[in-house]
This record gives C-alpha cells, structure tokens and sequence, in this order.
C-alpha cells in the first residue's frame, strides 16, 4: 500500500534510538524526508534523507528551534511526531516524589510536545494542514502502581491535550493522533538504568527475572512478548499518512493484550 508520503517533511523528536529511530527509518523507507532531532544523534548520521539535528527538547526553546531547522531547510512541515520522551522508576511511592521530579517528567513527556506542536501549528494553520502523532503510553489511563506516578500523570495530560486540540484543529485541516504503547523492547525498559535493570537491583534479582516479574504484576501480556519499536512505528506511520485522512483525536493502543477491559 502506498501511504503517499512521498517527498513530505517530517519532524520527528527523540528520534536517535527506540521508538523515535524507528519512526525515523519508516517515514524515509515511505519516501519522507525527515529533520531528526535528538540530544545525541550519532546513530543518526548516514540515513538517507535524514537531517540530524542535536537539540534538547527539555528546554524552553529546543522544541521550536527543530521546527524551525525544517523550515528553514524545506520550507514547511507537513507530519511532525512528538515521540520524546522519559521514565524514571519511582520507588519511594507517591510522597517519594518531589516537585522537582513530577516537573522533570512533565517537561520532558509533556511541555516537549506541547512546545514542538504550537510550533508546527503555526505554520500548518497558515498553509493548509498538517499531522501531528504523539507518542503517548498505556500509563496515560492504566497505573497498576504509583512507581511511573509523574510519568503516567505527564503522559495523561499529552492524551488530553491531543483530544482538545483534535476539536480546535481540525477545521484547519490539521489531524492530531495519539499512539499508546505498552511495554516496548527499547532501552526504556530493557536498557542500562532501565527499568527492569531498577527494578532488578532493588529486589535483588537479575534483570531478566525483574522483567518477568514486573509484567505478571501488573497482569501480562497476552501476546507472551513485548512490542518492538518497528511494531510501534508502523502504526505511527500509518496516522501520519493520508490514507487515514479522517482519523482525529484518537489514542491507539498497541500493547500485547495489557488491557483487559474495553
């Protein structure tokens, strides 16, 4: 199937590793061209049709500046994904969380997008449209622990927001989408600080066995396995393309049968 995005420009944040590198390659193997931004963005070099572009999308100013490469290099935007993102494992519980650290987690989980995506809108309500995927999590809506509290609660208000904007956008020809994965195979989870390594050192098991544990807790996944970043970006891809042209202010989940109930 041909997802005509042939020769469109793509911003795509987060986008050295995990899920946002293979968001990367689908959009260029679609024909994108894609203005790449990351912290570090070594495994990015050498992509075809992709410009790395090292930025902190943390601070105030990072998002708009990646936009604003785009539009400087091509001069518009058609697709932007917010994938960027974090999770910190807080094992100390709800009153175990600062301040400081539910700002951390909405900076980078939530202002991030927010930043990037008032500044796509602004061109894109100028010249006709545009999409707009971000990159959401199950723990929007499914919190089985208080251990990704900020995390779960930045992520909830990034669904929200998609909703809200859906609504205002959407006669300006702009589409806003969420994708919701459950438990991926990056370095998030599986990765040297991720999570099953957190969890690992603070139950006294290896990590294999942590992360085994920590899927039967909050109630396995039918699939017997965990999504893979390919898997993610196939279906972000598929939101950006026009063939889904009437889709709006929708979350979808891909999450190997976490979530149980309807």
């Amino acid at each position: 199937m041909d997802l005509e995005l042939e020769g469109k420009i793509c911003v795509v944040t987060g986008a050295s590793k995990g899920i946002g590198l293979a968001v990367t390659r689908a959009l260029v193997a679609e024909g994108a061209i894609v203005v790449a931004g990351a912290r570090t963005i070594d495994n990015l070099h050498g992509i075809e049709r992709v410009t790395p572009v090292a930025v902190d999308l943390g601070s105030r100013d990072g998002p708009g500046q990646l936009v604003k490469r785009a539009l400087d290099d091509h001069g518009r935007i058609d697709v932007l994904v917010n994938n960027v993102g974090g999770v910190r494992l807080r094992l100390k519980g709800f009153l175990g969380t600062s301040d400081e650290e539910f700002e951390w987690a909405m900076r980078i989980n939530f202002f991030a997008a927010l930043r990037a995506t008032r500044a796509a809108v602004t061109f894109m309500i100028e010249h006709g449209g545009g999409t707009i995927v971000n990159v959401a999590s199950v723990n929007a809506f499914f919190q089985p622990d208080t251990g990704t509290v900020d995390y779960g609660a930045a992520k909830a208000a990034l669904v929200n927001l998609t909703k809200a904007l859906s609504q205002e956008l959407g006669p300006h020809g702009i589409r806003i989408n969420d994708v919701s994965p459950g438990p991926v195979s990056t370095d998030l989870w599986l990765g040297e600080n991720g999570v099953a390594q957190t969890v690992a050192k603070a139950t006294g098991v290896d990590p294999e066995t942590a992360r085994k544990n920590i899927l039967a807790n909050i109630g396995g996944l039918a699939t017997g396995r965990m999504t893979t970043p390919e898997e993610v970006a196939t279906l972000v891809v598929m939101l950006a393309s026009k063939r889904t042209a009437n889709v709006t202010g929708s979350n979808y989940v891909i999450d190997g049968g976490l979530i149980k109930t309807l």
